[in-house]
C-alpha cells in the first residue's frame, strides 16, 4: 500500500483550520475564565439564577463545536469531527491519507 499525502494546497487548508481552532480555543478559554471569575460582579449570575451566564457560556462554546464538525479530510471529504482535538490527526481513518503534505515539515 502506498502512502498518500496531501498536496501543499490541501495541507494549507488543514493548517489554516488548526490555526483557527487553536486561536479560538485560547480566546474562549480566557473569556470563560474571565466570565466565570467575575460573573457575580458583572451581574451575570446570582445564587438563584444562572440564565444570562448560561447563555453566555453557550455562545462561547458553540463555535468550538462548529469548528470541530467543520473539519473534513481534503483527500476524501470524510468529516473528521471529534477525531481531531486542537490539531488535525496524523492520518484520515477513512482513506488512510496522511494529513500533511509530503514536502512540508511540521514544527
Amino acid at each position: 500500500m502506498t502512502s498518500k499525502y496531501l498536496t501543499p494546497e490541501q495541507d494549507g487548508v488543514i493548517r489554516r483550520w488548526e490555526r483557527w481552532n487553536r486561536n479560538y480555543f485560547i480566546v474562549a478559554f480566557l473569556a470563560l475564565t474571565v466570565v466565570l471569575v467575575f460573573s457575580s460582579q458583572l451581574g451575570l449570575s446570582s445564587g438563584d439564577s444562572w440564565g444570562p451566564l448560561g447563555l453566555l457560556i453557550a455562545l462561547i462554546v458553540t463555535p468550538i463545536i462548529v469548528l470541530q464538525l467543520k473539519l473534513a479530510c481534503p483527500a476524501c471529504g470524510h468529516k473528521i469531527g471529534w477525531q481531531a482535538k486542537l490539531m488535525a490527526p496524523d492520518q484520515c481513518k477513512t482513506c488512510g491519507t496522511f494529513l500533511r503534505a509530503k514536502e512540508s515539515v511540521r514544527s
